[in-house]
């Protein structure tokens, strides 16, 4: 991607957003970490732009830097998605939001609890509607491996959506941080994206493993 667009990452001061926030930057990205702590945000950035040598990482309250934004992205946990992303919906209109809320309901988060409607994703995209393209994607990724720049990933992302062009944007967005991203069909699709995120923290438990993830095989890329 040569001109690469400004990604904001809302909930960028947590483990699942800096750990994107670091690799996207790492790799060029103009990114803007939105919290509800704007100073908070501009901290991590400013750790961020220490971290890679390079002053392309800034932190805002998480309205404006959705605003500044061309793409943003929601990392916050599901008990926030929808409250936060209301406040920003002036903020989304005519951009994709990458959405990669998991619907984890302490205290059994091993146990697949989807919500009323089978995604938590394709139900942000009817509550927005069409004016917001919106992508689910990284749910079943580990944060702890996405802040480890030198760590090859063994996961890979799959990337549901409505809109084929902006799961096309996504998926080379993911391929440009050194993540291999599969188009996984529409948004409604994220039911099993997300309940693949229970199966996994089981898997982990039951296998004393800190972060399993999955491969599609039979793909020749």
């Amino acid at each position: 991607m040569s001109d690469k667009p400004t990604i904001a990452i809302i909930g960028g001061t947590g483990a699942e957003g800096g750990g994107l926030a670091v690799r996207l930057a790492n790799a060029g990205f103009p990114v803007l970490i939105g919290s509800r702590d704007a100073a908070k945000a501009q901290s991590v950035a400013a750790g961020i732009n220490q971290r890679i040598g390079r002053n392309v990482a800034s932190g805002d309250e998480s309205f404006a830097a959705a605003r500044g934004a061309e793409i943003v992205m929601l990392t916050v946990p599901y008990a926030a998605q929808t409250m936060t992303v209301m406040a920003l919906a002036p903020a989304l209109t005519g951009k994709i939001l990458v959405d990669a809320t998991v619907p984890l309901v302490p205290p059994k988060v091993s146990r697949v609890q989807l919500p009323e409607g089978g995604s938590a994703v394709a139900n942000l995209q009817r509550l927005l509607g069409e004016s917001v393209r919106v992508v689910a994607a990284f749910q079943n990724v580990s944060a702890h491996h996405l802040g480890e720049l030198d760590r090859v990933v063994e996961c890979d992302v799959l990337v549901c959506g409505d809109d084929a062009g902006a799961c096309d944007t996504v998926i080379g967005i993911v391929e440009a941080i050194g993540l291999r991203g599969i188009y996984a069909g529409a948004v409604c699709n994220a039911a099993a994206v997300e309940a693949m995120t229970s199966v996994l923290i089981a898997i982990n438990r039951r296998y004393k493993v800190p972060s399993s993830g999955i491969r599609i095989t039979g793909l020749m890329r």
